[in-house]
């Protein structure tokens, strides 16, 4: 997949087969979308192209409005997107400018003379230019101009979409884990720097990698303790995540942290992808560190037990 960081990096092709959105988690409803477009590209010799934008539209509309998490950070996303075949994506940078196009310019330059679109899927309710006039009537009424087709996605299908969009968000903000993951057909990730701490958990015999989150917007679950998969030197590893203040020891900042099972290499300042396979526990203040440790040791067991119910799928 060739990704592009504005759409005048694009040098336009002969039959482009297109889709826009944000793409937000990459769930099994996107993916009925791409398997459609990657269907209508096969039958038409045409290459498939995904426009996405970044910063996510309401970043720029409405910055006051910092509730806006989204599943995956924009490089998760190319990511998930690559892994599914796609020839061509688009991630071109959302502004007061670009959204004050009208309906006819945003279908004339970006659509037909920057992408060479043949075949455009959309659903019905996607809106586009300025004041979000633009829709799908206006790319009826303008297609035989451009020369283009439309291809509708069904309702069911949007709503189908945007229910699983939802839901995911919900279900990890309250930490059901087997939803997001059944929604998604994946497991959930995060990806972040390996930064220093302050030693506490090597002093209780559970030392872990503490993950800087660079992206603001992206969601990350409630607090608690997970089992995960750690993704590290292109190994996997069975791991136990915090995700917390450390009540304990009166923590003040969030922190997100992983124990790697039978790990102990020096991965300072390297990347870690974590993916939560389960929720084992909510975060707890315990009345001494004795009682902490005893409680690790029974979430270890617990991470464990359920890692035998995924089955095998370790390096390690």
């Amino acid at each position: 997949m060739k990704i592009y960081h504005h759409i005048n990096d694009f040098t336009r092709v002969e039959n482009a087969v297109v889709t826009i959105g944000t793409f937000d988690g990459v769930h099994i409803g996107h993916r009925k979308i791409i398997a459609h477009i990657k269907d209508l590209a096969k039958r038409t010799g045409g290459e498939t192209v995904i426009l996405t934008f970044f910063p996510h539209p309401r970043m720029i509309l409405h910055p006051e409005d910092e509730s806006l998490k989204l599943i995956n950070t924009i490089n998760e996303k190319a990511e998930l997107l690559e892994q599914l075949g796609i020839d061509h994506l688009i991630i071109t940078p959302f502004s007061r400018d670009f959204s004050n196009q009208t309906a006819e310019e945003y279908i004339r330059d970006i659509l037909v003379n920057q992408i060479g679109t043949k075949t455009i899927v959309i659903g019905y309710d996607h809106r586009f230019g300025k004041d979000r006039q633009g829709g799908l009537q206006d790319l009826l009424r303008l297609s035989p101009r451009y020369g283009f087709e439309v291809v509708e996605i069904p309702e069911q299908d949007i709503n189908d979409v945007a229910i699983s969009s939802t839901r995911i968000r919900a279900a990890l903000l309250e930490n059901d884990i087997h939803i997001a993951n059944e929604c998604l057909g994946y497991p959930f990730f995060i990806t972040g720097k390996v930064i220093k701490g302050d030693q506490l958990g090597r002093q209780l015999g559970y030392p872990t990698a503490n993950l800087l989150i660079e992206e603001s917007y992206k969601l990350i679950p409630d607090d608690g303790i997970f089992a995960v998969r750690v993704n590290v030197n292109r190994r996997q590893y069975k791991g136990m995540a915090y995700i917390g203040h450390r009540p304990t020891v009166n923590g003040m900042s969030r922190n997100i942290e992983v124990n790697i099972f039978d790990f102990n290499d020096d991965i300072y300042n390297q990347q870690l992808r974590m993916e939560f396979l389960h929720f084992v526990r909510s975060d707890i203040k315990f009345a001494s560190l004795d009682e902490l440790v005893v409680q690790l040791g029974k979430d270890r067991e617990d991470v464990l037990a359920l890692m035998v119910i995924d089955g095998p799928q370790f390096d390690a």
